[in-house]
């Protein structure tokens, strides 16, 4: 937490006190108004780190008035001149000496002002160098769409993974216009945007419980989890999965997640079960249910059959560093629909009952 604090805010994490330091010297309703909302901000973004997005206004505010300050104070150490007696009549005489005497005692030391014209310099120092910092962040981290990926292939060279888009094109080129399509809320609303598909959950996550029934169906096994995408009307499901590319933000990797919070709600889903003496796998030694739910089963149909790297065994997980142990997936009421050229994005279509066409 600490570092991306620092990453993200990098001079302003200092600057920030010294800033509510100021606002509090000099209280008023306004000043009153910006400590109230920098303190409240920077606890809820200290709570869930993507509130940083709250909380960088106020910091940058705050930050600027302690600048601001500072600088103001410097440079009038900096411009302060010995003001030079002006000879005037003898009945004033003692008037101006005692007010020279004065002015001399307010003037700063000539050492005072080079240590403030330094600090002046250290200051504008820091200032370019937070704006080169900033440039770096936004190309490095900011600067990449979600659903573009790009990596760096064998030869050094830039390689780009468009799954994402490619699946949202499929998904609004080759099913129905009222397909419903169910996956974890990570990509509801970029399925809704870009895939032009109605979505069983998405981004705005304040019905936890409609969230959990999808955690839940994901943990179960195939035959429950059909019964549970009959009841929500699903007709296709979507996964995200980087066993191929090494793609680490995939749906395996937020499985437990999904767990957790089915198992919020529905007491049958228990982590317990999805682990190995307190550990998470995907191999041989993975628990029985984690082999065969269905989140699994939707990420590695027909991966045994694919061999991901030179010297590995067909069905090695790139993403987790391991042989898959289950590779003889069979889907009983799923059919796989479409799967992406780097596998990253994979849809299946659920089959109708036995009794409907």
């Amino acid at each position: 937490m600490v570092i991306l604090f620092m990453f993200d805010f990098h001079i302003l994490l200092f600057l920030f006190p010294a800033g509510l330091y100021f606002c509090f010297k000099r209280l008023s309703d306004a000043t009153i108004f910006i400590v109230m909302y920098g303190l409240t901000s920077m606890y809820f973004a200290g709570v869930m780190v993507r509130l940083i997005l709250v909380a960088a206004p106020a910091v940058c505010l705050i930050s600027a008035i302690a600048v601001s300050a500072t600088l103001k104070n410097l440079t009038m150490l900096i411009r302060a001149r010995n003001s030079a007696l002006q000879p005037g009549s003898s009945k004033g005489a003692a008037s101006t000496k005692a007010s020279a005497k004065v002015s001399t005692l307010d003037q700063p030391l000539p050492s005072q002002r080079n240590v403030a014209f330094t600090l002046l310099l250290g200051a504008f120092y820091l200032l370019s160098r937070y704006a080169i910092h900033c440039t770096w962040v936004t190309s490095e981290a900011y600067s990449s769409p979600s659903i573009v990926l790009a990596a760096r292939g064998a030869h050094g060279g830039r390689v780009i993974f468009d799954d994402y888009r490619e699946a949202y094109f499929w998904l609004r080129k080759n099913t129905p216009p009222d397909a419903k399509i169910m996956s974890w809320w990570d990509y509801g609303y970029q399925i809704t945007a870009m895939g032009n598909r109605t979505v069983i959950v998405d981004n705005n996550t304040w019905n936890n419980t409609h969230i959990a029934t999808v955690g839940r169906a994901m943990s179960s096994y195939e035959d429950e989890a059909y019964e549970i995408m009959k009841y929500l009307d699903v007709d296709y499901v979507l996964v995200v999965f980087g066993g191929v590319t090494g793609y680490s933000s995939d749906d395996i990797n937020k499985f437990l997640w999904m767990v957790r919070i089915g198992g919020g709600v529905f007491p049958v889903i228990k982590e317990p079960d999805y682990l190995v003496n307190g550990e998470y796998r995907v191999d041989k030694g993975a628990a029985p249910k984690m082999l065969n739910c269905l989140m699994y089963k939707l990420c590695y149909y027909r991966f045994g059959e694919v061999t991901t790297e030179y010297g590995k065994p067909p069905g090695y997980d790139r993403a987790r560093g391991v042989e898959i142990g289950n590779k003889d997936v069979k889907l009983e009421h799923l059919e796989e629909a479409f799967t992406t050229s780097n596998w990253i994005i994979r849809i299946y279509k659920v089959k109708p009952p036995n009794n409907r066409w």
